[in-house]
């Protein structure tokens, strides 16, 4: 692999960077050598203001029927070869189990690195995401230069620890080479309503990680009801996620039709008010056919748009689903990854 792949502002062994300017997220708010009690009355009053300009009225049960017809009407349509192949295109091949180890991922890589010569027809995975510990040993060993590292971060899956250790996780794992940090909402201070110190840690990291890629996962799963999704991708948005993600494959509930519908229309509200946003939605959880992937990707795709639908933007984080769209394209059962 080319040493100079993935550059990054953390080479000279500091984790933060520097914080200035490295965001260029519209924020409202600024965390750069200001004491933390100045205006702290101030500054919080205008994260609550800038939050209830949005709309809640659309909540978990409507949308559920929302998505559902969603799927209803316009499954057929995306339901081609050529879809399959760009979901497969935005993969980021996962793997975060706790008997993970140095054999097993260099495996995974190895599959990776080979991909092209067992289907050539076929398009490479967009990512492999991984724990933090092993960004160095997929750094090193693989070879396709434009398949992406993410390193879930910041006390994955939990959120629950210091901002301190979260930071110097992500510091670490940018060192490493990832190139996307993926971060867990707080969802217990969300809960009861803390949204100042959530905004502040999302809009530390996301300095930490500067030009690189943030995603913030909601964990949807543990807020399946009444207007809290829509509630929370708007609060992680505003703080400076450039993804928001259903979830982290943890909870017995991950990806619903409902929550992809949600994020995606908190989105669509979030980006009229600033065009000038670029936000990406990523799936995970729980999908592990070819008929899931098409129903998530035709939800996002009627509520925002088909130039959402670039890998830029779009992303599914999954391990089996990509045996399951490379079978279904190919026609052939395959247990290649």
């Amino acid at each position: 692999m080319e040493t100079d792949k993935h550059h990054h502002c953390h080479e000279d062994g500091d984790c933060c960077g520097g914080h200035k300017d490295c965001c260029g997220h519209h924020h409202d708010h600024s965390h750069e050598g200001k004491d933390a009690k100045e205006n702290t009355k101030e500054y919080y009053d205008k994260i609550r203001s800038t939050l209830e300009g949005y709309d809640y009225s659309e909540t978990y049960e409507t949308a559920e029927h929302e998505a559902a017809h969603i799927i209803e009407h316009h499954f057929e349509e995306n339901n081609t070869p050529e879809v399959k192949k760009f979901l497969l295109s935005s993969l980021e091949l996962t793997s975060l189990k706790v008997t993970d180890n140095e054999e097993s991922i260099l495996q995974m890589v190895e599959k990776v690195n080979t991909f092209q010569e067992a289907y050539p027809e076929l398009p490479n995975v967009e990512g492999i995401c991984v724990y933090p510990n092993f960004i160095s040993l997929v750094y090193s060993s693989l070879e396709d230069d434009n398949i992406h590292l993410t390193s879930v971060a910041g006390s994955f899956p939990s959120a629950q620890t210091f901002s301190e250790v979260k930071l110097a996780e992500v510091g670490l794992a940018l060192k490493d080479g990832a190139d996307d940090i993926d971060i867990v909402l707080p969802v217990g201070k969300f809960l009861s309503g803390d949204y100042e110190s959530i905004a502040d840690e999302i809009g530390e990291i996301k300095a930490y990680v500067g030009d690189g890629t943030l995603k913030v996962i909601l964990e949807t799963g543990a807020l399946a009801h009444d207007d809290l999704i829509t509630r929370a991708a708007i609060l992680t948005m505003y703080s400076g996620a450039d993804f928001i993600k259903t979830s982290t494959g943890k909870l017995n509930i991950g990806a619903t039709p409902a929550a992809v519908y949600l994020m995606s229309r908190a989105i669509k509200q979030y980006t009229t008010k600033h065009p000038e946003m670029n936000i990406g939605i990523k799936i995970a959880g729980g999908i592990h056919t070819a008929k899931e992937a098409v129903e998530y990707y035709t939800i996002i795709k009627e509520v925002l748009g088909a130039g959402m639908m670039t890998t830029k933007t779009f992303r599914i984080g999954a391990s089996s689903l990509a045996n399951a769209l490379i079978s279904d394209i190919t026609g052939s059962e395959t247990k290649y990854f």
